[in-house]
């Protein structure tokens, strides 16, 4: 007479850790794609700071705005080193320059999908990020 162990086959105990692979990566996906829409919003939000830390500079040693966002970048020395109003999406949002006059300004970050960013951000004259 033959007397078996007890114990899991091989296949079975692979059977489990798939399911359970399977579960932890049903529960962490989302956080992970949660992590990027806001490493995405802040990049956004940081960067019309950034443009507009760049216009009150201008608006100091000029006195005014610039007519043009262009002129941020072209200056020497430039206030901005990089071209945020490009048309490549920088980390899922373009940037565009709404309203541009010689005592206002008012930048708009726009996600350019709904998995690249939460919302629209604005910034305007003063800095006032909404």
């Amino acid at each position: 007479m033959r007397r078996y162990k007890k114990g899991f086959t091989l296949v079975e105990i692979m059977i489990v850790v798939g399911i359970i692979a399977l579960i932890s990566a049903l529960v962490l996906l989302p956080n992970v794609l949660r992590s990027r829409l806001n490493a995405n919003d802040a990049f956004a939000q940081a960067t019309l700071k950034t443009i507009s830390n760049a216009l009150e500079s201008y608006l100091g040693e000029n006195s005014a705005y610039p007519a043009d966002i262009n002129t941020l970048r072209t200056a020497t020395p430039p206030y901005l080193n990089s071209d945020y109003f490009d048309t490549a999406p920088h980390n899922g949002f373009t940037f565009e320059a709404t309203a541009l006059a010689d005592y206002s300004y008012l930048i708009t970050a726009t996600p350019i999908s709904a998995t690249q960013g939460t919302r629209s951000f604005t910034i305007s004259t003063g800095g006032l990020l909404k």
